[in-house]
């Protein structure tokens, strides 16, 4: 009976961790930036539906996962890797598996945004990192990447929209306002971003703006 109770309460604790994943793959990782910047590029294109949803899910997962290897390296080998060998035990192993995710999360953390969260969260005294409580620094590095991502693309939408502009600008000069713009912009937009290879430019200043 005690054997059965462990297994049920060991089955209960995996399930929750399960459905833990998606949160903290938004709230932890780059996924939040990546699939925001890659969402910005479709819409500044102007084709709600393609690449669709989940094709740009699956980008940014392994764009993400491909962002994040140093750090999920340095879990596997200073956490999982002595916790499989019965060397740690696994309040241990926890513990030495988020210092690496807490150092990824400092590195891309504006400290306006930290700043923040510490004084709503009253701490005082904070002279380090190890100060600062990993509640508070999740929502700081949420918003930041949130700001970053906004931010790239703001940058991404400027070609399109000058392109629109001037799409606009010439069908009234012809006096054809009854033809909507998106028409004779979207093949010009396509074309711009084939020809400058935009999903190239775009996933290397991803990666790139990562500090790590």
């Amino acid at each position: 009976m005690k054997t059965d109770s462990s297994n049920a309460v060991q089955l209960l604790l995996l399930v929750g961790g399960i459905s833990l994943v998606p949160a903290l793959l938004f709230t932890v990782t780059g996924f939040s930036r990546i699939l925001i910047v890659l969402g910005f590029i479709r819409t500044g294109l102007g084709t709600p539906t393609a690449p669709p949803n989940q094709v740009l899910v699956g980008i940014a997962f392994f764009l993400t996962l491909f962002v994040m290897s140093p750090t999920l390296t340095k879990i596997k080998k200073d956490a999982y890797d002595p916790l499989q060998r019965g060397a740690i035990t696994q309040t241990v192993a926890l513990k030495r598996a988020e210092e690496p995710m807490r150092e990824f999360m400092f590195d891309q953390t504006r400290e306006k945004d930290l700043a923040l969260f510490v004084k709503l969260a009253k701490i005082k005294n904070v002279k380090t990192r190890a100060d600062i409580p990993t509640q508070v620094l999740i929502p700081a590095f949420t918003i930041s990447e949130l700001k970053t991502a906004f931010q790239i693309g703001f940058l991404i939408f400027l070609p399109f929209l000058i392109i629109d502009l001037v799409i606009s600008s010439t069908l009234m000069s012809m006096g054809m306002m009854m033809l909507p713009p998106i028409f004779i912009s979207l093949p010009f937009k396509i074309l711009l971003f084939v020809l400058v290879d935009g999903w190239n430019l775009v996933t290397q200043s991803l990666v790139q703006s990562f500090h790590t």
